[in-house]
């Protein structure tokens, strides 16, 4: 062998050991990062994203672009981001049902829950148990009750079989014990006009949408999905505590999150500059001013846990309705 070969040859090793060698948080980013957003631009988690996407910028010295892409439950944002380079520079916002209800309810996926790793999880999005003009219940318990003894059952809508809101009705059906017949909308207006309209007789709906029906008198609000009451409507109990099933939470939520085997350092550094922007007092106030939770994201082992236990649940309820492989 040729001193010159060797030392080709010794470069060669060399620079393979430094293309492969870890990510060191330090240098991490050298060019502009990329958050995909599952929902549409003006949606609440689009709003979020962008306020934190300008705080990740300014801690992290680089541009953060917020790129949305809409449709098909999710599953175009999260095929783009499950295939993309593990390299910390393509992000995705996801919510419940990308990663807790979709793979039971989908015939084929082209990413799975552990296609990905978790950065921060950071917002719940509650649902407001709503009733129109048909049903004289002012109380969980009332509906409850009015629901047993209806002749015919009651109906209710929802966004879709499969979405969180179908779940969460059925959930609340499960638990309690009373009949209603799902009846569900391509369009939330429609679905709403029906509502009040009293075509249909209750429903789940996001805060946002229903707050100012609910103040204007055309809903009434009898409970709230999540664990904890909602600043803007501190009146209605949550369901847990309305119904005494205390197991009770049926919400969505936003959760950043890197391809798997991003590495390490890179997903530390992330998950603690997310950790510290989400918990300044004036992200957590704008949070609560759009009806949702502000919540303090879990470590990234506990988060993927988290996930499990909402895959669980959310697909054994799919399983029971007969919805497994449907779409």
């Amino acid at each position: 062998m040729t001193v010159r070969t060797h030392w080709t040859l010794l470069c060669a090793v060399v620079l393979g050991l430094l293309v492969n060698a870890p990510a060191r948080a330090e240098d991490y980013p050298v060019r502009p990062i990329t958050i995909v957003v599952s929902l549409a631009a003006g949606s609440g988690m689009d709003a979020i994203t962008r306020l934190y996407a300008d705080k990740l910028s300014e801690a992290l010295g680089k541009p953060v672009i917020v790129e949305n892409k809409p449709g098909a439950a999710t599953t175009i944002a999260a095929n783009q981001v499950a295939r993309a380079p593990p390299d910390g520079y393509t992000l995705v916002v996801l919510t419940s049902i990308a990663l807790s209800i979709n793979p039971t309810l989908f015939k084929q996926l082209n990413y799975e829950p552990q296609d990905f790793t978790p950065i921060s999880l950071y917002v719940k999005s509650p649902f407001i148990l709503v009733t129109g003009p048909t049903v004289p219940a002012t109380t969980l318990a009332e509906f409850v009750e009015f629901a047993k003894k209806a002749n015919p059952t009651l109906s209710y809508s929802s966004i879709g079989a499969g979405s969180v809101q179908h779940m969460s009705m059925e959930f609340a059906k499960k638990r309690l014990g009373f009949e209603a017949t799902h009846v569900p909308y391509r369009s939330t207006p429609q679905s709403v006009t029906d509502l009040m309209g009293g075509h249909v007789a209750a429903s789940f709906l996001e805060a946002g949408l229903s707050m100012p029906l609910i103040k204007e008198g055309k809903l009434r609000a009898l409970a709230v999905s999540s664990a904890q009451r909602l600043p803007l409507l501190p009146e209605v109990p949550p369901f847990a505590e309305a119904s005494g099933a205390t197991d009770y939470e049926g919400v969505s939520w936003h959760m950043l999150l890197a391809p798997a085997k991003t590495p390490q350092p890179i997903v530390d550094r992330l998950h603690a500059e997310m950790k510290r922007i989400m918990e300044a007092p004036e992200m957590r106030a704008k949070i609560a001013a759009l009806g949702l939770l502000p919540f303090t994201s879990p470590s990234i082992e506990d988060m993927r846990g988290y996930i499990q236990s909402e895959h669980l649940k959310w697909g054994t309820m799919v399983k029971q309705l007969g919805l497994e492989g449907s779409q």
